[in-house]
């Protein structure tokens, strides 16, 4: 067998390898969930929950990078319903984005198969839904996105890997709940907080390993701290970011964000609290769990953590958040490390500055972004805007500065261009803290502080090594400042991650558009869209 051919052969082997290593990285997972109702006592009496194949919290998404899902979503309530991945960025395909900007609701009895990619991200992230005040009655779960074999994580793989779903919880039905928001009044305080939607967790380890612990807030509306009797925490990934590996005795987690964090079982045999508590509420919340050690002959003794400063110390959790930094030498889902972004060196396109308030309208409780309330439209404004459909939403209500005029009903979107880089100040006035979500994005979280912020503010910024995330705490009283990156074509909601205040109007949508329709800005809409609203009729 002459030269070339043996090089012919060898050029084909290594082909054909590659193919298949780019088949495995990049592999098709196929799901089946059946949305049902369900009776279940979460705290201790009976009440209606959602559930997913029978489960409550619902089944476990375990991914990795660039893996492409395919999800049949079964309706079986009596409500339309839909589930939006909380911080996939659904690169290029806000299409299966899953919230009412973007998709039409499942209507009952129907289905729906999502088609997404996890596309360059690794991480802790959830699910839930985002129809109607469904997450008040669970339908949410943890998703996952594990690293690609090609490419290390800047620590030992741990020993093993535990996802947490704290939150706070409401006895009262979600359809009551959504009564009274409708009637103009706030659903309160929650009655308790549960993790895995349980009172009560064990979870099982052998001394001296070290595990993963994922943690995320899906409650409703309360920020809490979690922490682990007599064991440190060591973060090392926010929301898709590689984090400076600091410990802390205990972390603040606001509602929507997610945390991954270390803890080495270096005690000795016996069991511990895992404690969850509400942070910023008049009357705290406790939860707890159980560390197990696997050789324990002992019960968690002694009394609980108590939460580290005072109800209403702020200034605490701020500086806290202060702490978390950019690994800027370590890898995330790509080979080049997250530091090569120099964000800071960018001048950004655009500012916008967006201030939080809580109008009566018509003599009801409203929620407002720069007075404005918003309103969801029988139409997603997708749809609208790739049929041309006129009248849905208004580019002109939401202006760039907040107003002193009074709140008003309307569909706000903020148009942008694709590859703007805007930096954005959200501006709390109220008294509670807020905790604001983009979809389609992360973003990275550059600056906290007290009162007003001016362009003064701006010396405080950390253009260095501000981790990047996909939702912001924004303190009582203060400001937080992001700089985003606009490189995802699409329509991508800016909400309130608190679900009262998403629910009664704090959110619109960005409009990141490029004129010319090609597909590598964006994916062409989806043969198996539903139509709905004044899209019925159109055709893809």
């Amino acid at each position: 067998m002459g030269s070339a051919t043996l090089l012919h052969l060898l050029c084909l082997v290594i082909a054909l390898v590659n193919v298949s290593l780019v088949q495995a990285e990049d592999a098709y997972k196929f799901y089946t969930w059946t949305v049902t109702y369900g009776n279940l006592s979460p705290l201790g009496s009976p009440q209606q929950v959602i559930l997913i194949n029978g489960q409550f919290p619902g089944p476990r998404l375990d991914l990795i990078t660039n893996d492409n899902v395919i999800l049949n979503l079964i309706n079986k309530l009596d409500e339309p319903f839909l589930l939006t991945w909380n911080g996939i960025k659904q690169r290029k395909n806000s299409w299966q984005d899953g919230v009412l900007g973007t998709n039409c609701p499942i209507p009952p009895n129907s289905n729906y198969t999502y088609k997404f990619q996890t596309k360059d991200q690794i991480g802790t992230y959830t699910y839930f839904p985002s129809t109607q005040l469904h997450k008040a009655a669970g339908g949410f779960g943890g998703l996952n996105v594990y690293h690609r074999s090609v490419i290390p994580i800047p620590y030992s793989n741990p020993d093993g890997d535990f996802t947490l779903l704290i939150g706070d919880w409401y006895k009262n039905n979600h359809k009551t709940l959504r009564q009274t928001l409708d009637s103009g009044k706030s659903i309160g305080l929650p009655d308790g907080l549960l993790i895995n939607g349980q009172p009560h967790s064990t979870f099982t380890g052998n001394q001296g390993k070290t595990y993963m612990f994922r943690i995320s807030n899906v409650g409703l509306s309360t920020s809490i701290n979690f922490r682990i009797q007599g064991h440190s925490l060591k973060l090392v990934e926010v929301e898709g970011s590689h984090t400076v590996q600091n410990t802390y005795d205990s972390l603040d987690v606001h509602v929507g964000q997610s945390v991954s964090l270390l803890v080495t079982l270096n005690q000795p045999p016996k069991d511990y609290y895992i404690v969850a508590s509400t942070r910023f509420t008049e009357t705290p919340l406790t939860t707890t769990a159980v560390l197990h050690y696997s050789n324990s002959y002992s019960s968690a003794l002694g009394p609980v953590p108590p939460s580290p400063v005072d109800k209403y110390d702020f200034d605490w959790s701020m500086k806290q958040a202060r702490t978390y930094r950019w690994n800027l030498t370590a890898n995330a889902a790509r080979p080049n490390p997250q530091g090569s972004f120099h964000y800071g060196l960018i001048t950004p396109t655009k500012v916008i500055k967006l201030a939080n308030s809580a109008p009566l309208i018509n003599g009801k409780l409203r929620y407002a972004v720069n007075s404005v309330s918003y309103l969801n439209p029988d139409t997603p404004l997708k749809l609208a805007d790739y049929f041309n459909i006129p009248g849905i939403f208004s580019v002109n209500l939401l202006q760039n500065t907040p107003s002193s005029g009074p709140g008003y009903i309307g569909t706000s979107v903020l148009p942008t261009s694709l590859h703007d880089f805007i930096e954005i100040i959200f501006q709390n006035n109220e008294n509670t803290i807020q905790s604001w979500h983009l979809d389609g994005y992360d973003f990275w979280v550059i600056g906290y502080g007290l009162g007003q912020w001016t362009d003064a503010s701006r010396k405080t910024y950390n253009l260095v090594d501000a981790l990047t995330r996909h939702t912001a705490q924004v303190y009582p009283k203060s400001w937080t400042a992001i700089l985003v990156s606009l490189d995802n074509q699409g329509m991508w909601n800016l909400r309130s991650a608190i679900w009262e205040r998403q629910y009664l109007g704090q959110q619109f949508y960005l409009r990141v558009w490029n004129a010319q329709r090609s597909l590598a800005n964006e994916y062409d809409i989806p043969n198996n869209v539903l139509l709905c609203g004044k899209a019925v009729g159109h055709h893809p």
